[in-house]
């Protein structure tokens, strides 16, 4: 199936042969008709699977759809020709910045206009830029509110809400600034939400923000691109450095994403491995938002070999032709792991996901695995064999009889779902 089979406006179809869009992915083909016939959405994921433009086409197409409406009734006055109609919320900078660029994207050619505004930047010129007026707005919650308090904007008019990567926005705390932002839109709406997961929580919360949607799942969950290939080295923490190092010379990355649970560590990694010869930087929420963006082109202009990331400063970066994830530490949410290596393998191609697995890691690497429902294979690399008399510290959690409990509720949650469906 075409996208001109989707039954898309003509702008639409001519702006995504130009792009060489060739067929729909499998959340596009059934993602977009369900937005179109006007019904709320919740859409599950993984990352790099087309989600953005899941839901931009079909809000570009309703968009246009109202403008050629407009145009055939050339006596009909509109006080404000450009108001905001379509919002869509999303965690971090870097995410709005990619939904922005593709939304631009798509619409080139036509008269649809799109904003966005995230904090760490002058606010000033974002109420400049609002007030010209435009037809979407990308935002991220805490700058979208303090817009709303000076009144620099309206969403009175709005017809079209979006979420993206919601369980990224409830990771990151911002449930208050959504229901906050909620109690000032017009209840009567379209809501879309896009999630890489849909736990029972996501489902739960989901209840006061859709009505009677339907729900898109196009993988199972908790599970990861088949395009990917995982890869789980052990060794011991304080030879992890001199691995990595190793690994991106030896193999000849051209590109890495380096995942570090905290910004202390991502800077010491950094540091290391420029002492080491590669060329690494950190990006974290300690940089300034100008910092973070020379980083980030730098790294795609290739001048920069490793970009060394937290969880929150990397949700949303879109990097093409990424081969490589490394895990320095596994998370201690689960959930991340899938979010984490999913930065790679997008769009079908293929990627590595590599952890670097110390024996105090394999508490976690038990729980992700009871996450998963499968094992990841592990190996030794030369050289960096690990010292087989350290013991692995157990948790509550990864005992025997919990990891018992934790597939005993996945399997009952399972059989749930499947006697709803």
């Amino acid at each position: 199936m075409s996208f001109a089979d989707l039954s898309l406006h003509p702008i639409l179809i001519n702006r995504l042969a130009e792009l060489k869009y060739q067929q729909p992915t499998p959340i596009q083909l059934q993602a977009i008709p369900v937005i179109l016939s006007g019904k709320d959405v919740m859409a599950g994921a993984q990352t790099g699977t087309g989600k953005t433009a899941a839901f931009a086409l079909p809000l570009l197409h309703q968009l246009l759809t109202h403008q050629d409406n407009l145009a055939a009734q050339p006596d009909t006055q509109h006080i404000n020709s450009t108001p905001i109609t379509a919002l869509v919320l999303v965690p971090t900078r870097e995410l709005a910045q990619q939904v922005h660029s593709s939304i631009e994207q798509y619409a080139y050619g036509s008269s649809v206009t799109s904003v966005m505004v995230y904090g760490g930047v002058s606010i000033g010129e974002q109420i400049r830029q609002l007030a010209n007026g435009t037809h979407i707005l990308v935002a991220t919650p805490g700058r979208l509110l303090d817009l709303l308090r000076k009144r620099a904007l309206s969403l009175s008019q709005l017809t079209h809400l979006v979420f993206d990567e919601a369980d990224r926005m409830l990771d990151m705390g911002f449930k208050d600034e959504i229901v906050e932002v909620l109690k000032r839109l017009p209840s009567t709406r379209q809501t879309l939400l896009f999630s890489a997961t849909l736990d029972d929580r996501m489902l739960s919360f989901s209840r006061r923000l859709l009505r009677s949607p339907q729900v898109i799942e196009v993988a199972q969950r908790n599970t990861t691109a088949s395009s990917i290939v995982e890869r789980v080295f052990n060794v011991d923490a304080n030879r992890k450095c001199a691995m990595l190092c190793h690994l991106i010379t030896q193999e000849s990355w051209l590109q890495s994403l380096i995942f570090s649970r905290t910004k202390q560590g991502a800077d010491a990694l950094v540091k290391q491995m420029k002492q080491a010869g590669v060329a690494a930087e950190a990006f974290h929420a300690d940089l300034s938002q100008a910092v973070r963006e020379q980083v980030l082109a730098a790294f795609k202009a290739g001048e920069v070999t490793a970009l060394v990331a937290t969880d929150v400063a990397a949700r949303g970066l879109d990097i093409n032709e990424l081969n490589y994830v490394v895990n320095m530490e596994l998370p201690f949410q689960v959930e991340d792991y899938v979010h984490r290596i999913g930065r790679t393998g997008r769009a079908g191609k293929a990627g590595q996901a590599i952890t670097l697995l110390s024996i105090d890691d394999e508490p976690l690497l038990t729980k992700l695995e009871a996450f998963l429902d499968r094992r990841l294979p592990q190996q030794w690399l030369a050289g960096f064999e690990p010292d087989l008399d350290l013991i692995a510290p157990v948790t509550r959690k990864t005992t025997k009889s919990a990891l018992k409990q934790q597939a005993r509720k996945k399997a009952l949650a399972a059989s749930s779902r499947g006697k709803k469906r």
